[in-house]
Protein backbone atom coordinates (compact mmCIF):
# COMPACT_ATOMS: atom_id res chain seq x y z
CA UNK A 1 0.00 0.00 0.00
CA UNK A 2 1.13 3.55 -0.73
CA UNK A 3 1.73 6.15 1.99
CA UNK A 4 3.82 9.18 2.85
CA UNK A 5 5.72 8.89 6.15
CA UNK A 6 7.95 11.08 8.26
CA UNK A 7 11.55 9.86 8.28
CA UNK A 8 14.46 11.87 9.69
CA UNK A 9 12.42 15.06 9.59
CA UNK A 10 11.31 14.66 5.95
CA UNK A 11 8.21 13.24 4.34
CA UNK A 12 9.11 10.14 2.30
CA UNK A 13 6.95 8.24 -0.19
CA UNK A 14 6.52 4.49 0.35
CA UNK A 15 4.70 1.84 -1.67
CA UNK A 16 5.28 -1.09 0.69
CA UNK A 17 3.19 -0.24 3.76
CA UNK A 18 1.23 -3.28 5.04
CA UNK A 19 -2.52 -3.22 4.45
CA UNK A 20 -4.58 -2.39 7.56
CA UNK A 21 -6.62 -5.26 8.99
CA UNK A 22 -9.76 -4.27 10.94
CA UNK A 23 -10.43 -5.73 14.35
CA UNK A 24 -13.81 -5.86 16.10
CA UNK A 25 -15.48 -2.45 16.02
CA UNK A 26 -13.18 -1.16 13.30
CA UNK A 27 -13.54 -0.45 9.59
CA UNK A 28 -11.07 -0.12 6.74
CA UNK A 29 -11.60 3.09 4.82
CA UNK A 30 -10.08 4.46 1.64
CA UNK A 31 -8.76 7.94 2.29
CA UNK A 32 -10.38 10.40 -0.09
CA UNK A 33 -8.65 13.52 1.14
CA UNK A 34 -6.39 14.71 3.98
CA UNK A 35 -5.39 18.25 4.84
CA UNK A 36 -1.82 19.07 5.82
CA UNK A 37 -1.97 20.60 9.29
CA UNK A 38 0.43 23.10 10.82
CA UNK A 39 0.96 20.68 13.71
CA UNK A 40 2.37 18.18 11.21
CA UNK A 41 4.83 20.82 10.00
CA UNK A 42 5.73 21.59 13.62
CA UNK A 43 6.29 17.90 14.34
CA UNK A 44 8.48 17.43 11.27
CA UNK A 45 10.70 20.27 12.48
CA UNK A 46 10.48 19.74 16.25
CA UNK A 47 9.53 16.09 16.72
CA UNK A 48 12.08 15.39 19.44
CA UNK A 49 10.90 18.41 21.44
CA UNK A 50 7.24 17.41 21.07
CA UNK A 51 7.96 13.90 22.33
CA UNK A 52 10.10 15.16 25.22
CA UNK A 53 7.60 17.80 26.33
CA UNK A 54 4.66 15.40 25.99
CA UNK A 55 6.42 12.81 28.12
CA UNK A 56 7.38 15.45 30.66
CA UNK A 57 3.72 16.47 30.84
CA UNK A 58 2.56 12.85 31.18
CA UNK A 59 5.02 12.15 34.03
CA UNK A 60 5.03 8.46 33.16
CA UNK A 61 1.23 8.15 32.75
CA UNK A 62 0.28 7.68 29.11
CA UNK A 63 3.64 8.84 27.77
CA UNK A 64 4.01 9.22 24.01
CA UNK A 65 5.21 5.84 22.76
CA UNK A 66 7.00 7.01 19.64
CA UNK A 67 10.36 6.12 18.14
CA UNK A 68 11.64 8.89 15.87
CA UNK A 69 14.22 6.50 14.43
CA UNK A 70 11.33 4.64 12.78
CA UNK A 71 8.85 5.90 10.19
CA UNK A 72 6.04 8.02 11.63
CA UNK A 73 2.49 7.96 10.22
CA UNK A 74 0.58 11.25 10.23
CA UNK A 75 -2.52 12.91 8.77
CA UNK A 76 -5.53 13.75 10.96
CA UNK A 77 -7.70 16.06 8.78
CA UNK A 78 -9.38 13.46 6.61
CA UNK A 79 -12.44 12.27 4.74
CA UNK A 80 -12.76 8.68 3.60
CA UNK A 81 -14.92 5.98 2.02
CA UNK A 82 -16.00 2.88 3.93
CA UNK A 83 -14.55 -0.31 2.41
CA UNK A 84 -14.85 -3.21 4.88
CA UNK A 85 -15.92 -3.81 8.46
CA UNK A 86 -14.10 -5.91 11.03
CA UNK A 87 -15.55 -9.00 12.74
CA UNK A 88 -19.02 -8.55 14.28
CA UNK A 89 -19.05 -4.87 13.38
CA UNK A 90 -22.18 -3.05 12.27
CA UNK A 91 -21.43 0.14 10.37
CA UNK A 92 -22.28 2.21 7.32
CA UNK A 93 -22.47 0.27 4.05
CA UNK A 94 -19.42 0.15 1.75
CA UNK A 95 -19.12 3.26 -0.35
CA UNK A 96 -20.40 5.62 2.36
CA UNK A 97 -18.35 8.81 2.65
CA UNK A 98 -17.36 9.48 6.25
CA UNK A 99 -15.13 11.42 8.55
CA UNK A 100 -14.25 11.04 12.23
CA UNK A 101 -12.49 12.65 15.10
CA UNK A 102 -8.88 11.46 14.72
CA UNK A 103 -8.75 8.53 17.14
CA UNK A 104 -9.24 4.79 16.70
CA UNK A 105 -10.40 2.43 19.44
CA UNK A 106 -8.65 -0.91 19.81
CA UNK A 107 -7.76 -3.52 22.41
CA UNK A 108 -4.95 -1.13 23.39
CA UNK A 109 -7.43 1.60 24.26
CA UNK A 110 -7.70 4.96 22.50
CA UNK A 111 -5.04 5.47 19.85
CA UNK A 112 -4.74 9.05 18.55
CA UNK A 113 -4.42 9.42 14.79
CA UNK A 114 -1.80 12.12 14.95
CA UNK A 115 1.80 10.85 15.20
CA UNK A 116 2.42 7.10 15.41
CA UNK A 117 4.79 4.33 14.37
CA UNK A 118 1.87 1.91 14.02
CA UNK A 119 -1.47 3.72 13.63
CA UNK A 120 -2.05 4.79 10.04
CA UNK A 121 -3.17 8.33 9.32
CA UNK A 122 -4.61 10.16 6.36
CA UNK A 123 -1.35 10.30 4.40
CA UNK A 124 -2.03 6.77 3.20
CA UNK A 125 -4.31 5.03 0.73
CA UNK A 126 -6.21 3.23 3.48
CA UNK A 127 -6.50 3.42 7.25
CA UNK A 128 -8.53 2.07 10.17
CA UNK A 129 -11.34 3.97 11.88
CA UNK A 130 -13.76 3.07 14.66
CA UNK A 131 -17.29 2.25 13.53
CA UNK A 132 -18.89 3.94 16.54
CA UNK A 133 -17.08 7.22 15.83
CA UNK A 134 -17.86 7.49 12.11
CA UNK A 135 -19.85 10.46 10.85
CA UNK A 136 -21.47 10.14 7.46
CA UNK A 137 -20.67 13.21 5.37
CA UNK A 138 -23.99 15.06 5.01
CA UNK A 139 -25.72 16.94 2.21
CA UNK A 140 -23.54 15.56 -0.59
CA UNK A 141 -20.66 17.64 0.77
CA UNK A 142 -17.46 17.55 -1.27
CA UNK A 143 -15.04 15.19 0.57
CA UNK A 144 -12.31 17.82 0.16
CA UNK A 145 -14.39 20.27 2.16
CA UNK A 146 -15.45 17.65 4.72
CA UNK A 147 -11.78 17.02 5.54
CA UNK A 148 -11.56 20.58 6.85
CA UNK A 149 -14.12 19.96 9.59
CA UNK A 150 -11.19 19.09 11.86
CA UNK A 151 -9.31 22.42 11.64
CA UNK A 152 -12.64 24.30 11.68
CA UNK A 153 -13.45 22.56 14.97
CA UNK A 154 -10.18 23.91 16.41
CA UNK A 155 -11.26 27.46 15.58
CA UNK A 156 -14.76 26.86 16.92
CA UNK A 157 -13.32 25.59 20.21
CA UNK A 158 -11.20 28.73 20.59
CA UNK A 159 -14.24 30.94 19.96
CA UNK A 160 -16.34 28.98 22.43
CA UNK A 161 -13.65 29.28 25.09
CA UNK A 162 -13.48 33.05 24.59
CA UNK A 163 -17.09 33.59 25.61
CA UNK A 164 -17.33 36.39 23.06
CA UNK A 165 -20.67 38.08 22.46
CA UNK A 166 -22.06 39.19 19.12
CA UNK A 167 -21.67 42.86 20.00
CA UNK A 168 -18.00 42.62 20.94
CA UNK A 169 -15.02 43.28 18.67
CA UNK A 170 -12.61 40.40 18.04
CA UNK A 171 -8.98 40.88 17.04
CA UNK A 172 -7.37 37.82 15.43
CA UNK A 173 -3.58 38.00 15.25
CA UNK A 174 -2.23 35.61 12.62
CA UNK A 175 -4.20 34.45 9.58
CA UNK A 176 -2.80 31.00 8.96
CA UNK A 177 -5.23 28.07 8.90
CA UNK A 178 -6.06 28.30 12.61
CA UNK A 179 -6.52 32.06 12.54
CA UNK A 180 -8.72 31.65 9.48
CA UNK A 181 -10.80 28.97 11.22
CA UNK A 182 -11.25 31.30 14.20
CA UNK A 183 -12.45 34.07 11.87
CA UNK A 184 -14.95 31.75 10.17
CA UNK A 185 -16.27 30.57 13.54
CA UNK A 186 -16.60 34.13 14.82
CA UNK A 187 -18.67 34.97 11.74
CA UNK A 188 -20.91 31.93 12.33
CA UNK A 189 -21.37 33.06 15.94
CA UNK A 190 -22.63 36.42 14.65
CA UNK A 191 -19.76 38.57 15.91
CA UNK A 192 -20.34 41.95 14.30
CA UNK A 193 -16.79 43.29 14.16
CA UNK A 194 -13.91 40.94 13.33
CA UNK A 195 -10.46 42.43 12.74
CA UNK A 196 -7.64 40.28 11.31
CA UNK A 197 -3.94 41.10 11.48
CA UNK A 198 -1.19 39.48 9.38
CA UNK A 199 1.95 40.60 7.53
CA UNK A 200 0.99 38.60 4.42
CA UNK A 201 -1.27 40.42 1.92
CA UNK A 202 -2.61 37.09 0.62
CA UNK A 203 -3.51 35.95 4.12
CA UNK A 204 -5.26 39.24 4.83
CA UNK A 205 -7.18 38.83 1.58
CA UNK A 206 -8.21 35.31 2.60
CA UNK A 207 -9.23 36.55 6.06
CA UNK A 208 -11.61 39.01 4.43
CA UNK A 209 -13.11 36.26 2.25
CA UNK A 210 -13.64 34.08 5.32
CA UNK A 211 -15.46 36.73 7.34
CA UNK A 212 -13.14 39.44 8.66
CA UNK A 213 -14.74 42.89 8.49
CA UNK A 214 -11.38 44.66 8.62
CA UNK A 215 -7.78 43.61 8.00
CA UNK A 216 -4.63 45.24 9.38
CA UNK A 217 -1.02 45.08 8.24
CA UNK A 218 1.11 45.09 11.44
CA UNK A 219 4.05 46.36 9.39
CA UNK A 220 2.14 49.66 9.22
CA UNK A 221 1.67 49.80 12.98
CA UNK A 222 0.32 47.75 15.84
CA UNK A 223 -3.36 46.81 15.45
CA UNK A 224 -3.80 47.78 19.08
CA UNK A 225 -3.24 51.41 18.07
CA UNK A 226 -6.45 51.45 16.04
CA UNK A 227 -8.61 48.54 17.20
CA UNK A 228 -10.56 48.93 20.43
CA UNK A 229 -11.25 45.45 21.72
CA UNK A 230 -11.16 43.31 24.82
CA UNK A 231 -11.11 39.96 23.01
CA UNK A 232 -7.88 38.93 21.29
CA UNK A 233 -7.04 35.63 19.60
CA UNK A 234 -3.33 34.79 19.25
CA UNK A 235 -2.81 32.40 16.31
CA UNK A 236 0.86 32.94 15.48
CA UNK A 237 2.78 30.74 17.91
CA UNK A 238 6.19 32.42 17.96
CA UNK A 239 8.12 33.71 20.98
CA UNK A 240 7.34 37.26 22.03
CA UNK A 241 3.78 37.47 20.72
CA UNK A 242 2.00 36.77 24.01
CA UNK A 243 4.12 39.27 25.91
CA UNK A 244 3.55 41.92 23.24
CA UNK A 245 -0.22 41.36 23.43
CA UNK A 246 -0.14 41.59 27.22
CA UNK A 247 1.75 44.88 27.04
CA UNK A 248 -0.55 46.46 24.43
CA UNK A 249 -3.96 45.06 25.36
CA UNK A 250 -6.60 47.13 27.14
CA UNK A 251 -7.53 46.54 30.77
CA UNK A 252 -9.65 43.44 31.24
CA UNK A 253 -8.85 41.91 27.85
CA UNK A 254 -9.50 38.20 27.30
CA UNK A 255 -6.55 36.73 25.38
CA UNK A 256 -7.17 33.33 23.76
CA UNK A 257 -3.89 31.62 22.84
CA UNK A 258 -4.35 29.17 19.95
CA UNK A 259 -0.89 29.43 18.36
CA UNK A 260 1.46 26.58 19.27
CA UNK A 261 4.88 27.92 20.24
CA UNK A 262 7.54 25.20 20.38
CA UNK A 263 10.28 27.38 21.85
CA UNK A 264 10.64 28.67 25.40
CA UNK A 265 9.07 32.10 25.74
CA UNK A 266 9.33 34.99 28.16
CA UNK A 267 6.41 36.99 29.51
CA UNK A 268 6.14 39.78 32.05
CA UNK A 269 3.33 38.83 34.45
CA UNK A 270 3.29 42.46 35.62
CA UNK A 271 1.43 43.48 32.44
CA UNK A 272 -1.28 40.87 32.98
CA UNK A 273 -1.59 41.62 36.70
CA UNK A 274 -1.70 45.39 36.27
CA UNK A 275 -4.42 45.13 33.62
CA UNK A 276 -6.25 42.12 35.08
CA UNK A 277 -5.93 40.23 31.81
CA UNK A 278 -7.43 36.79 31.30
CA UNK A 279 -5.18 34.35 29.40
CA UNK A 280 -6.98 31.30 28.01
CA UNK A 281 -4.84 28.64 26.34
CA UNK A 282 -6.79 26.32 24.01
CA UNK A 283 -6.16 22.97 22.38
CA UNK A 284 -8.17 20.81 19.96
CA UNK A 285 -11.96 20.54 20.44
CA UNK A 286 -14.77 18.41 21.82
CA UNK A 287 -16.57 15.73 19.77
CA UNK A 288 -19.65 17.97 19.80
CA UNK A 289 -17.65 20.86 18.31
CA UNK A 290 -16.33 18.56 15.58
CA UNK A 291 -19.90 17.62 14.64
CA UNK A 292 -20.98 21.26 14.71
CA UNK A 293 -18.09 22.29 12.45
CA UNK A 294 -18.91 19.53 9.94
CA UNK A 295 -22.54 20.61 9.75
CA UNK A 296 -21.65 24.30 9.49
CA UNK A 297 -19.63 23.45 6.37
CA UNK A 298 -22.27 21.09 4.95
CA UNK A 299 -25.04 23.68 5.46
CA UNK A 300 -23.07 26.45 3.78
CA UNK A 301 -22.58 28.55 6.90
CA UNK A 302 -18.82 28.18 6.47
CA UNK A 303 -17.31 28.12 2.98
CA UNK A 304 -13.92 26.43 3.24
CA UNK A 305 -13.22 26.46 -0.51
CA UNK A 306 -11.12 29.66 -0.39
CA UNK A 307 -8.76 28.01 2.11
CA UNK A 308 -7.75 25.27 -0.33
CA UNK A 309 -4.70 26.56 -2.20
CA UNK A 310 -3.19 23.31 -3.48
CA UNK A 311 -3.61 19.57 -3.94
CA UNK A 312 -0.97 16.85 -4.17
CA UNK A 313 -0.84 13.07 -4.34
CA UNK A 314 1.04 10.94 -1.81
CA UNK A 315 4.30 11.31 -3.71
CA UNK A 316 4.02 15.09 -3.46
CA UNK A 317 3.59 15.43 0.30
CA UNK A 318 7.27 16.17 0.95
CA UNK A 319 7.30 19.05 -1.54
CA UNK A 320 4.01 20.32 -0.10
CA UNK A 321 5.55 20.51 3.37
CA UNK A 322 8.30 22.69 1.89
CA UNK A 323 5.80 24.89 0.04
CA UNK A 324 3.79 25.52 3.20
CA UNK A 325 6.79 27.23 4.74
CA UNK A 326 5.92 30.25 2.57
CA UNK A 327 2.99 32.00 4.31
CA UNK A 328 2.27 34.13 1.26
CA UNK A 329 1.81 31.18 -1.07
CA UNK A 330 -0.48 28.67 0.62
CA UNK A 331 -3.09 28.25 3.32
CA UNK A 332 -4.23 24.63 3.09
CA UNK A 333 -2.79 21.93 0.82
CA UNK A 334 -4.86 18.77 0.48
CA UNK A 335 -3.46 15.29 -0.06
CA UNK A 336 -5.63 13.18 -2.37
CA UNK A 337 -4.31 9.59 -2.40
Amino acid sequence: MRASVLRDGRMVYRDDVPEPVPGPGQVVVAVRCCGICGSDLHFAAHGAEVVALSNQLARGRGAMDLDLDQDVFMGHEFSAEVLEAGPDTATHPPGTLVTSIPVVLSDKGVEPIVFSNTTLGGYAERMLLSARLLLAIPNGLDPRHAALAEPMAVGLHAVNKSGIGAGETALVIGCGPIGISIIASLRVRGVENIVASDFSPKRRELAAKMGAHQTVDPAQGSPFDTVKTRVVFEAVGVPGIIDDIMQRARNGTRVVVAGVCMQPDTVHPFFAIAKELNLQFVNAYTPEEFVEALHAIAEGRIDVAPMITGEVDLAGVGAAFDDLADPGRHCKILVTP
